[in-house]
């Protein structure tokens, strides 16, 4: 269509705001002849495609001023249709398989609303995508005799990738690619793509997590000038420097961290004082000394926002030459830190603080299972006053926070150990013992003393100077109110007059410890609460009970973190509140950045380990297990096992000795004729009768 006839039609449109035309109304109006009517509709088309007008249900047109019009993330279900979600607290918009046009799972895309029938959600089209989602798709490439195509490994995507011979870097029928997309503009046509790398087949070492990597578009390398610019950093720390910091390396301090760390972030000291209290120090790596802001190792720092803890691998936020050598805290050497040196009652109270850049000389580099066997008396060690002190005072710690309303989760996780081709040779639960949670207390409460110190280090007018924020909200009253059915079904009922505290959850927790369910209870209400979240605002931690809270202590694998320590030295000097602004604007983008780059993590090291459990499961099986009912739906029971925390499902068709009805409100299936039940979280025996590692599926039987 011609650009004369777009503006007539926006004129049209414009002089009649609260009506819509057919395409042949339109160009009767307008005067289009016969033989460019077919040109005339595909432009209508197009100019709704690009939101310049609205396309309403029936292919009627009218201008946009009569359609709302949101913009948000799409996502869409392995079902085909998806949903505009446009921010918390917000209804989300249902967009159909139809109405999705070319955007895929994960775009920024605005949406045209339909007009709203009584009683029914949001409904709507995507109009225009602001942003693509992920840059490539990892999937398998096959080829026919004709053409090639890519079939995404992601269900969310319904549409193979259309790949031209000079295209496919000569990549083999069966083998994993990356491939991105060169050309989508006709929702009813397949996109066309080109493959940039293949990864090999799927039975080849390393190519199920290498896949996970490149399908959320994670770097696994560190550009050249990047490296370069860490190899130019020398470990040798100026004379001058030295002079300038509070000198600790006389002091006892020590690490303590799993046995395969390499980059060790923080360590701590204690000891008594004359009046009876306690000295606690708690000394971070001092990143910011290194990476100096806007720098090329600062820029790429933050695009990755995190370190990331993968099932055989870390994809790490610093080049190893800091991570694992120039800042990690390595045993009997000097090294630039940040203490947070506190006095602390023995009730677990913190009198007075002092945070200020030091130099520490660590005595020695402890495991967790190292520290627990002090604790337990199994082992003698050295520093076993220090650490016996620091036992003790975790321990008051812990009861003051659970005093507070603070929650203390539980949930076990799981290690899957693996040969040296990466297959899964055992899954073992990770026990967290009392050594663990003495290195989290010490942070934790280290965490919040600086940000307290910063809250109450007011200018002017007592303003508090921009900082970074670790915040947890309080939960939205609907997944509360879920919530409390749910554990009432299970024969836990909350009074639905008080209002939810973390006290009252703390109660409830503390009541399950042991009990079968405690597992499944713990993931529902973790799932029920609010996200936590970077901000530039503080809204203070409803989890952890705390009004003021950030992450200061991890600065080597969290961008937040060295963000914190560059602003703890910036405030040692008298503020500019003139610049605040400015400042706040910078945090609040690292803060939004910082907390993207989590969730990708998170499903990253999820997904890598969700494959190889399933994978450990082809070896399994036939074999039988004992298990809780961990979810119920309509199609069946989920089951997880106990010992390796692997979930599967007993399909409702495999419960063929009666027909079960869903009863939703007791969550579990129950038998029309023998009125038999299965109930979430009741025990269970399991056999294992398939498993699908490209779709990360497990099936059970059950065992009478």
């Amino acid at each position: 269509m011609k650009n004369k006839y777009h503006n007539a039609v926006q004129e049209l449109l414009a002089q009649n705001p609260t009506r819509t035309f057919k395409a042949k109304e339109l160009a009767r109006k307008i005067g289009i002849v016969k033989p460019d009517y077919s040109n005339f509709r595909h432009g209508l088309k197009q100019m709704a495609a690009e939101g310049k007008i609205a396309k309403y249900k029936g292919n009627n047109f009218g201008t946009m001023k009569r359609a709302t019009v949101l913009e948000g993330e799409l996502h869409v279900k392995t079902q085909g249709y998806g949903f505009l979600i446009t921010g918390e607290g917000e209804e989300d918009v249902f967009i159909s398989q139809k109405n999705m046009g070319v955007a895929l799972n994960g775009d920024i895309v605005r949406a045209q609303l339909f007009a709203k029938s009584q009683g029914r959600s949001r409904e709507g089209r995507v109009v225009e995508i602001k942003e693509r989602g992920r840059q490539s798709i990892v999937g398998t490439y096959k080829k026919s005799k004709k053409f090639g195509f890519v079939i995404p490994d992601d269900l969310k995507i319904t549409r193979d990738i259309f790949v031209h011979d000079s295209d496919n870097l000569k990549a083999k029928s069966g083998q994993k690619v990356v491939v991105k997309i060169t050309e989508w503009e006709d929702e009813r046509l397949n996109p066309e793509g080109k493959i940039l790398e293949v990864l090999g087949f799927p039975d080849e070492p390393g190519v199920d997590v290498i896949s996970v990597v490149k399908s959320l578009d994670l770097p696994t390398i560190f550009p050249r000038k990047v490296e370069e610019e860490a190899n130019t950093i020398s470990e040798t720390i100026p004379n001058e420097e030295v002079q300038r910091r509070l000198d600790l390396r006389k002091e006892v301090c020590f690490t303590i961290d799993p046995q395969d760390a390499k980059d060790f972030d923080d360590a701590v000291s204690m000891k008594p004082l004359k009046n009876g209290n306690f000295e606690l120090g708690v000394h971070i790596a001092d990143v910011s000394y290194y990476v100096k802001e806007k720098s090329l190792l600062d820029k790429e720092a933050l695009r990755r926002g995190t370190s990331i803890y993968l099932v055989d691998r870390v994809i790490p936020m610093l080049p190893e030459k800091l991570s694992n050598q120039v800042c990690s805290l390595r045993p009997e050497e000097d090294r630039l830190t940040f203490s947070c040196i506190m006095e602390v009652t023995p009730k677990g109270e913190v009198l007075k603080h002092k945070i200020a850049e030091s130099i520490i000389h660590s005595k020695r580099r402890f495991t967790y299972e190292q520290v627990q066997a002090i604790i337990t008396g199994k082992s003698k060690g050295p520093f076993k006053e220090e650490i016996q002190l620091m036992h003790n005072l975790s321990q008051k710690l812990i009861k003051r926070r659970e005093n507070l309303g603070s929650l203390n989760f539980d949930l076990p996780e799981v290690k899957v150990e693996l040969d040296k081709k990466g297959v899964p040779i055992a899954i073992k639960k990770r026990e967290r013992q009392d050594s663990h949670r003495l290195v989290e207390e010490f942070m934790l409460l280290a965490n919040q003393t600086v940000t307290e110190h910063v809250a109450f280090k007011r200018g002017k007018g007592e303003r508090v100077p921009p900082f970074i924020y670790r915040n947890h909200e309080e939960p939205a009253q609907d997944k509360m109110d879920d919530f409390k059915k749910f554990v009432k079904a299970l024969g836990y009922p909350i009074d639905p007059n008080k209002k939810v505290t973390g006290k009252l959850l703390g109660k409830l927790l503390e009541s399950l410890r042991g009990k079968p369910e405690e597992n499944i209870v713990e993931n529902l209400m973790l799932r029920s609460l609010m996200k936590a979240k970077y901000s530039a605002d503080n809204l203070g931690h409803f989890g952890l009970a705390f009004k003021y809270y950030t992450h200061f202590t991890s600065p080597i694998r969290r961008y937040p973190d060295l963000a914190v320590h560059r602003l703890l030295r910036e405030y040692q000097k008298p503020l500019d509140f003139q610049l605040v602004q400015a400042k706040k604007t910078k945090l609040e983008n690292i803060a939004r950045i910082s907390s993207e780059r989590e969730l990708v993590a998170l499903k990253a090291e999820r997904e890598s380990i969700k494959l190889k459990k399933v994978e450990y499961m082809q070896r399994h099986l036939g074999d039988e297990f004992e298990g809780i009912i961990s979810g119920v739906v309509a199609f069946g029971i989920f089951v997880e096992i106990n010992d390796i925390l692997v979930e599967g499902l007993v399909h409702i068709s495999d419960l063929d000795d009666d027909y079960y009805f869903h009863d939703e409100k007791k969550y579990q299936l129950v038998g029309q004729h023998t009125e038999k039940t299965y109930r979430l979280g009741d025990p269970v025996k399991v056999q294992v009768v398939r498993v699908n590692k490209d779709e990360r599926i497990v099936d059970f039987i059950l065992v009478v």
